[in-house]
């Protein structure tokens, strides 16, 4: 089965690639947007941009390619799940080098002699380096993975609450003894219970949110 095209893919030949640094700038179009936007699990991809700039090394046996990238994306709150635009802009770098260049093991890749920081090379795939898919790729570990509106602890609800830090609008009653039994006193403040329509007593909610909350 052949492999799927890139949705944004801007190949250079590796080939043509000198010493002499060279610098492509790379637009996205509105159909690669959509289909990265789908691919990336976006609200929308508003606009992706990026100059990339390209120079052979160690003896022209290698392509070092650097850039930056400049995005408009909406996400979704992860909480409410509401549209929450952001401005991503990241630089990225990667090498590229002939496949029987690529180490195999951390002994091949400790005699290229490369900085402790550098990745391993990728392979030059068909003599192409394909900037716009290198691109997408950042893209996406540039994007927030929790992506939060300010106000949405004010959404959690009790059932998600797991007891750490103040309940979101809980009454500022001292918690009653957990230990206690059925008669131990209702907290300072609550309402009392009422009856409900067969004569028994309705729970108290601000009694029930008060055992809520954590001891101190």
């Amino acid at each position: 089965m052949a492999d799927m095209a890139p949705e944004f893919s801007r190949p250079v030949i590796a080939d043509k690639v000198s010493a002499r640094e060279s610098v492509e700038k790379i637009t996205a179009g509105p159909a690669e947007r959509a289909a990265l936007a789908k691919r990336l699990d976006l609200v929308s991809l508003d606009s992706l941009t990026a100059l990339v700039r390209l120079r052979r090394i160690r003896g022209g046996q290698m392509v070092r390619v650097t850039g930056e990238l400049e995005a408009e994306v909406v996400q979704s709150c992860v909480v409410t799940l509401e549209p929450l635009p952001a401005h991503v802009r990241d630089t990225f770098q990667a090498l590229f080098a002939p496949a029987h260049l690529v180490p195999k093991d951390e002994d091949e890749l400790d005699n290229l002699g490369l900085d402790d920081e550098a990745d391993p090379p990728e392979p030059i795939e068909n003599g192409r380096i394909d900037i716009g898919e290198l691109v997408a790729q950042h893209l996406s570990l540039a994007l927030d993975p929790y992506p939060r509106k300010a106000d949405a602890e004010r959404f959690v609800h009790v059932e998600d609450w797991e007891g750490e830090g103040e309940f979101p609008d809980a009454p500022n009653e001292p918690p009653p003894d957990m230990d206690a039994g059925e008669d131990a006193e209702s907290p300072v403040g609550a309402a009392p219970s009422t009856p409900d329509a067969e004569g028994g007593e309705k729970p108290n909610p601000f009694a029930a949110l008060a055992k809520l909350r954590p001891k101190t």
